[in-house]
């Protein structure tokens, strides 16, 4: 990424190429470009934005749960990192919906 910076030596401009304005070059990984580019929307988009990635990522799950169970694609057609990733949801999953399977009223097993 090429970046413009003020008179301070604060990021106030960024761009994919080298412009006439953005000449220096950092990584994407950047801290301060980070910071700049966290600080495009104010928290409360932030946050939203986070939660709805949050829940979009189960919905994605879904979807490739669904897909499996037609037989539309297999576990192994996708990459390796994508299977860990998945059976480490449903590992936690498992273990977070195995939490309180005794209601705290009931003596009764669920």
């Amino acid at each position: 990424m090429y970046i413009k910076r003020n008179e301070s030596g604060q990021v106030v401009q960024v761009s994919r190429e080298a412009t006439a304005e953005c000449r220096e070059f950092v990584p994407p990984c950047s801290p301060e470009l980070q910071e700049f580019v966290s600080e495009g929307g104010d928290d409360v988009d932030n946050l939203a934005l986070s939660k709805s990635d949050l829940a979009f990522v189960r919905v994605l799950e879904d979807v490739i749960n669904v897909l499996m169970d037609k037989g539309v694609i297999s576990f192994t057609d996708l990459p390796e990192p994508a299977q860990q990733k998945l059976l480490e949801r449903q590992s936690l999953r498992k273990r977070r919906n195995s939490i309180g399977l005794m209601s705290d009223t009931d003596n009764d097993i669920i």
